[in-house]
């Protein structure tokens, strides 16, 4: 039986720095994603959450998943930094995640000298244009 096109779930199984960012996407490991990304210890996966200004828990739930593997977390929220909303930051603080909000910029940079550092680091980038 012939199958067509499969489309997967983006992902890449590691943890690699940002190279870059803008355009509506990040690079990284010598490729490119368009769109929103979340930086995992299981890996870089394409994410994009039902709202980018009111971000929800149900946003999160992959991170949620892995909070045992994340000491630092961080969610760039775009171009400028907004604050997490109320539910969202106490379902992180119960899985036992301290999120700290930043512009996505600001969060990429952070996020590549903790993982230069060895850390356990997460990340919610928003893409920016």
């Amino acid at each position: 039986m012939k199958q067509g096109i499969i489309i997967r779930e983006a992902h890449f199984p590691g943890r690699a720095p940002i190279e870059a960012y803008g355009n509506g996407g990040f690079r990284f490991a010598d490729m490119s994603h368009k769109g929103s990304i979340l930086c995992l210890p299981s890996g870089i996966y394409g994410w994009e959450p039902q709202d980018r200004d009111r971000l929800s828990v149900a946003d999160f739930s992959r991170v949620c998943a892995e909070a045992g593997d994340i000491e630092i977390f961080l969610v760039g929220t775009g171009p400028d930094l907004k604050p997490i909303p109320k539910e969202l930051r106490a379902a992180l603080k119960e899985a036992g995640i301290a999120a700290d909000p930043m512009s996505s910029g600001a969060a990429l940079r952070t996020y590549n000298v903790l993982l230069s550092d060895e850390r356990a680091v997460g990340a919610a980038l928003i893409a920016v244009d």
